[in-house]
């Protein structure tokens, strides 16, 4: 309606006269077809240069069918006609009918040619339309720089370099069409040697070249011409600009930024993904904070770094705030967030975000199923991720990890097999990942026997090398089970040295079956491989601890000191109403609702003591009396997000927690408990595996 004042305040001053013509075109291209129809309806006397007006308008509003009604009711039609024809079906993507257009022109000329030529290039039909360029009965400039594009986007370099030489005339567009391409394909002395003797270079040509050193990683060389050029645009700048951030030359981007004398949308979304890549998520939000103007791809950059460097609430937060300035959540935003939904296990947020993309119907896509697969099984929604699955006659063998992982992590060995054999049976090979997936349900499960089986038909059957992971989670498998001379013998055997992600699953068995002189040899190996890593020292502390070798756990802690390594706190978090609320082991004070926490703990240790409950101090790692290890297992970061989930979350509905570390035993046979006390499902999701307690009884059958 902005449009629509603007005009007629034109019109009734008198001060710009605009024709009827002039204002059908105008109003066509604003998207006021209606009005433009009305204008040309109100004509007395209707030109040709009227009826083309409207024809090409109806074009430009995606309405084909209405245009060539009219243009079949012209009394008269002239080139400009039948071409306008041509380039409008053209513009809607229908290539075949401008064809047949074009077939039963009265007359063509040169025009009509480059056109039908110009839109099999668009719609990647090269070879129809070089064809149709050399039947050609005569060519221009134009002509010629059209076909060479179509060489070019159809990567045929070499014949574009032909048809380059082959030109009778060669103005900027064309040579600056030639110096894009082969810059494209790495070709830069070449592309040099057109701009060097180019007779007159616009600022298109210096941009394309300084473009084709910067994407080449010949950045020195790009700034080397920048600074010679004798006129700069934003387009420029923003060229430079890329080829510092893309070759992770941060700082020069910054100075480059700093000096630029106006900075467009693209130079600040580019700087918020240079500095988000480089780690520096404060300077990102700097530059996204001092935005006047943001587009789609601005909220998308920002969430998209705080989401793959750790922020996740910060980026849960952002889409929020986008959501709320009523700006539209573009494709790569919306997997962003999806994926943040799955990380923080907010189950509300990714359906809404479901919803959306269904709204968009981007949902029928392979990838983006695999994706919300991934998030509905990391929110501990088994069920409608396997709705989405189900939904796909034909599937990847991505969106067939993404199940058989779910199951495992799940705790759900045999649905994991099932499924994988579903997928072999479908004639979907399997690839590496699918092994890992379908060898941890195994190991998570206790099925021995089969996990064995599937390892050893990895090479003769499926023609895939184990490799380091598989190995991993063969020896968790047998640890787990307590064959830990078997799983020795393993690594022994492995053809390449054990690596941590090993000597960590061999660990973690001597933990559960408290191996110590095994974990000692484990924690040693590991220390070498990861001397930075809290790992290995946390675990064989509990081994020390759970034996009362408290001399030994002050000498790691020592150590550990010594070598300034500090173990990652214990944290938890659980969705309410949209927010994630986050605690800390021993502490929920930050809360500000932590009173009410803390009776609902005490209320909670009553009715465990009433059934029988009583605190395994064994996962206490201080040499403290027995009340103070009560008190500090009463305080874990999983009983303090179960509690607020009690008080929060409304009857029938499950309670969802993740943990950021393995959940202690301690915390499992309570949380059993309170389950069972409550008549509450509990779903916690710890750094290992999901445990589902329900009734008394947890999913893993306490082997986890």
């Amino acid at each position: 309606m902005r449009y629509l004042g603007i005009a007629y305040r034109l019109l009734s001053t008198g001060v710009a006269p605009i024709s009827s013509n002039s204002q059908i075109s105008y109003f066509a291209r604003i998207g006021l077809i209606d009005r433009a129809r009305k204008i040309f309806d109100d004509l007395p006397c209707k030109t040709t240069v009227s009826w083309n007006a409207i024809v090409s308008g109806y074009f430009q509003n995606y309405l084909p069918c209405e245009a060539q009604k009219l243009f079949d009711k012209m009394p008269e039609r002239n080139h400009v006609s039948w071409n306008a024809l041509i380039a409008g079906y053209i513009k809607n993507g229908m290539v075949y009918e401008a064809r047949k257009v074009f077939d039963r022109m009265p007359e063509r000329n040169v025009v009509s040619w480059t056109a039908m030529v110009r839109g099999y290039v668009e719609v990647g039909m090269i070879k129809e339309a070089e064809s149709l360029f050399w039947q050609m009965p005569e060519k221009n400039v134009v002509s010629w720089t059209v076909m060479l594009g179509g060489f070019i986007v159809d990567g045929r370099i070499d014949e574009a370099t032909k048809l380059f030489d082959m030109m009778p005339v060669k103005d900027v567009v064309t040579r600056t069409t030639m110096i894009g391409g082969l810059c494209l394909e790495g070709r830069l002395s070449e592309a040099r040697m057109i701009f060097d003797e180019m007779p007159k270079r616009n600022v298109i040509a210096w941009t394309t070249m300084i473009s084709g050193y910067a994407m080449n990683n010949r950045v020195d060389m790009a700034r080397k011409l920048f600074e010679v050029m004798p006129e700069k645009n934003e387009v420029t700048w923003t060229a430079m600009l890329m080829g510092y951030t893309r070759s992770g030359r941060i700082e020069e981007a910054a100075e480059l930024f700093k000096a630029m004398p106006t900075k467009p949308l693209p130079a600040c979304n580019e700087m918020i993904m240079g500095f988000g890549q480089n780690g520096e998520v404060g300077r990102a939000r700097w530059v996204f904070d001092q935005m006047r103007e943001k587009d789609d791809g601005t909220w998308s950059a920002m969430i998209k770094v705080c989401e793959r460097k750790g922020f996740e609430l910060e980026a849960l937060c952002l889409f929020r705030l986008m959501q709320g300035e009523g700006v539209r959540a573009n494709f790569p935003s919306m997997i962003s967030i999806l994926s943040v939904c799955g990380s923080l296990a907010c189950l509300e947020h990714g359906r809404e975000v479901h919803a959306q993309l269904v709204r968009s119907q981007f949902d029928f896509d392979v990838f983006v199923s695999s994706v919300l697969i991934t998030m509905y099984i990391k929110c501990g929604d088994l069920e409608k991720a396997k709705i989405v699955f189900d939904r796909f006659a034909v599937k990847d063998v991505v969106m067939w990890n993404s199940i058989i992982t779910g199951y495992a992590q799940h705790g759900l060995g045999e649905e994991a097999l099932k499924v994988f054999c579903e997928m072999i049976s479908s004639g979907i090979a399997p690839n590496e990942i699918s092994f890992v997936g379908v060898l941890s349900a195994c190991s998570y499960s206790g099925r021995v026997k089969e996990g064995l089986e599937i390892f050893d038909s990895m090479k003769p059957k499926y023609l895939l090398d184990p490799k380091t992971e598989h190995y991993a989670c063969m020896v968790d498998l047998l640890g787990r089970a307590g064959r830990m001379d078997e799983a020795v013998v393993l690594i022994e055997k492995m053809p390449f040295e054990a690596d941590a992600i090993v000597w960590g699953a061999l660990l973690g068995a001597c933990r559960t079956h408290l191996k110590l002189d095994l974990a000692e040899v484990a924690a040693k190996k590991l220390v070498l491989l990861e001397p930075n890593n809290a790992g290995p020292y946390i675990l064989l502390s509990n081994i020390y601890a759970s034996q009362g070798k408290w001399r030994d756990v002050a000498e790691l802690r020592k150590t550990m000191k010594e070598r300034n390594i500090s173990k990652s706190p214990g944290c938890s978090w659980i969705e309410v109403d949209k927010m994630v609320h986050m605690f800390t082991g021993g502490d929920s004070r930050g809360h500000p609702e932590h009173v009410m926490i803390l009776r609902m703990l005490e209320k909670l240790g009553g009715l465990l003591k009433e059934a029988g409950y009583c605190p395994d101090g064994s996962f206490v790692l201080h040499d403290v009396d027995e009340e103070e290890k009560v008190h500090s297992l009463r305080y874990h970061s999983e009983k303090l997000a179960v509690a607020y989930g009690l008080l929060k979350l409304p009857k029938g509905m499950p309670i969802r927690v993740i943990k950021n570390l393995r959940v202690c035993g301690d915390c499992h046979s309570a949380i059993k408990l309170i389950a069972e006390i409550t008549g509450r499902e509990i779903v916690l999701r710890d750094a290992n595996r999901f445990h589902h307690f329900k009734d008394g009884l947890c999913s893993c059958r306490d082997y986890w």
